[in-house]
């Protein structure tokens, strides 16, 4: 499918982890920037962290640098951001995005504009 496939949100405490997957079609996933975002209640879409997943170079917002990873198996079309040392502010409904077959852009700004395919999304709630 073009559209990719989120998994792995739900409810977690504060301090503790989670790991998102995001799987798309070969086609899709092939050289190919794919990247996480999040949008939380009332507030602007984030980008997270995107990787080109040709290369396996990896770009970060400087928000969840440190705390948030992304990576990828190739094997399986499908993508990850593993998130440590959750904080309720990280309470959002989380999206998986893939570009149209380029490299990812600056991360910078609104990179969501630069991104094509979404996913339906998959809630993360941190309590406190």
């Amino acid at each position: 499918q073009v559209q990719p496939v989120e998994s792995g949100g739900g409810s977690v405490q504060a301090g503790g982890s989670l790991r998102l997957s995001c799987v798309v079609s070969t086609y899709t996933y092939i050289d190919n920037c794919m990247g996480w975002f999040r949008q939380a209640t009332g507030k602007e879409r984030e980008g997270l962290a995107g990787i080109d997943t040709g290369s396996g170079l990896t770009y970060y917002d400087d928000s969840v640098k440190g705390r948030f990873t992304i990576s990828r198996d190739n094997a399986k079309n499908t993508v990850y951001l593993q998130m440590n040392h959750m904080k309720p502010e990280d309470t959002a409904m989380y999206y998986c995005a893939a570009r149209d077959g380029r490299f990812c852009p600056q991360w910078v700004g609104d990179v969501g504009s630069y991104f094509r395919f979404w996913g339906q999304g998959t809630q993360v709630t941190v309590s406190s």
